[in-house]
């Protein structure tokens, strides 16, 4: 179904400026022109408007991180998972992430190499292709406070094996639910990012906190 600009503007809630926009910088296709003066625009422009916003507001990305998420990824998935885990990459720093050698690493997270072999072995935290960036030097500092307070690690094991399970079944939800090459596309790529970054973290720390209540409850009564 091909749209009007007013109509695109109604269902997309954005302005004809920035529509032009993002034509202009490859983000939208162009438009059919049937006649003079009439510019049709296909209606997946709807659900791509809709998810540029949705990077922008939820992740602060600038236009140049959303092209470079469409060049790469297509919205087009394989077996492997790979394109949502490199523009999840991006959140953690995006094109101004700062790296660290093993050297580096150590020396600002005040650690031997013997402590920073066992995190990564337990799977606390990850060696990335460049190195480390300063999400492993939080984590460290984290785990760190966790020694130093006698925390029960056991439970940073659970984290582990939820996380490898979680993600096993992210995988396969994931792949199937982007098998679709429909117009719909677009909008299941936008859902997958819904489901693992606001719907997942969601749930895990509200059912926490009910876990906790139910706890104080349980101790009053």
């Amino acid at each position: 179904m091909a749209l009007k600009m007013r109509e695109l503007i109604t269902k997309s809630g954005e302005s004809k400026s920035t529509i032009l926009y993002y034509i202009k910088e490859g983000l939208l296709p162009e438009p059919l022109k049937p006649k003079p003066n009439v510019h049709l625009y296909d209606e997946s422009c709807v659900e791509i408007l809709k998810f540029i916003k949705y990077l922008q507001q939820n992740f602060n990305y600038s236009i140049s991180d959303i092209k470079t998420i469409f060049k790469n990824n297509r919205f087009d998935f394989d077996s492997s998972f790979e394109a949502i885990i490199n523009s999840l990459k991006m959140i953690s720093g995006g094109r101004d992430i700062v790296w660290y050698d093993e050297q580096s690493f150590l020396e600002i997270t005040n650690i031997d190499k013997a402590t920073l072999d066992g995190y990564i072995k337990e799977g606390y935290i990850f060696r990335h292709k460049n190195g480390f960036s300063k999400k492993e030097v939080e984590i460290v500092e984290i785990l760190q406070k966790a020694k130093l307070l006698g925390l029960d690690f056991s439970l940073l094991q659970s984290y582990v094996e939820c996380a490898k399970k979680l993600a096993k079944k992210e995988n396969e939800v994931g792949s199937k639910l982007l098998e679709d090459e429909s117009d719909t596309h677009n909008k299941r790529y936008a859902l997958l990012f819904e489901l693992i970054l606001t719907l997942k973290p969601y749930l895990f720390n509200m059912h926490t906190i009910q876990a906790h209540h139910n706890s104080i409850k349980k101790d009053i009564s």
